[in-house]
């Protein structure tokens, strides 16, 4: 990566708001005492993937659903806010990060999710890219551990070493999460070109507030 690459992607932006004190304070205690930089990006992605609750029921017309301070303060994001708050810790520590947008069909969604939807393919799925070891590795902490043990899916595990994105089947052996298509990486999350699009998208997913009702959680137990 060129100096100036790494700068960049290492630099504090708006959404991945990188130098906010609280993602600084809560890189340092997560990874203290830890050098091994693939062990530091596994640690930061446990604790977004795992201590940010998703919700795909979020108010997408808010700014704060996409900044990375906002979402570790409320302890829970959808896929775009979880990449942009991974993405901010990892640079807080010194790991260049940006999110990765893409395509997905998502097989396994509950039907409250599907309906206001209205399809099985989710557009521009966040994701996070590190770059480690000389090269950008994909990690997608979408899915908190107790959702995926309400959905039948396993943990979607990353060790800093290797690609880490959606499951692909459940542990029946049925497709859960396919990639369709690749929109690009970028420096900071293009949060008014989100905000239109999903809302051209899915209007009924889409409401102001955000779409109250049960929790994702809830409805896979149920």
């Amino acid at each position: 990566m060129q100096d100036s690459q790494r700068t960049l992607f290492l630099s504090p932006a708006e959404f991945v708001d990188s130098d906010h004190p609280a993602v600084i304070a809560e890189a340092g205690l997560l990874t203290k005492g830890v050098v091994d930089r693939a062990e530091q990006a596994r640690i930061l992605y446990d604790r977004v993937r795992d201590g940010i609750r998703y919700d795909p029921y979020r108010d997408f017309h808010d700014p704060r659903t996409y900044r990375a301070s906002a979402v570790l303060e409320a302890g829970i994001g959808y896929c775009v806010g979880k990449a942009a708050l991974l993405a901010a810790l990892c640079r807080a520590v010194g790991i260049p990060a940006r999110v990765g947008l893409a395509d997905v069909r998502n097989h396994l969604a509950t039907s409250r999710l599907l309906e206001a939807v209205g399809t099985d393919v989710f557009a521009y799925h966040g994701y996070t890219e590190l770059h480690l070891d000389g090269g950008w590795l994909k990690a997608s902490p979408t899915f908190n551990a107790s959702l995926c043990e309400k959905l039948g899916v396993a943990v979607l595990s990353f060790d800093g070493r290797q690609d880490a994105v959606l499951q692909s089947f459940d542990r029946q052996g049925r497709s859960f999460m396919s990639y369709l298509a690749e929109h690009g990486s970028f420096f900071d999350v293009p949060v008014k070109f989100l905000i239109s699009e999903m809302s051209r998208l899915y209007p009924k997913l889409c409401v102001p507030g955000g779409l109250r009702g049960t929790s994702m959680e809830q409805e896979a137990r149920a």
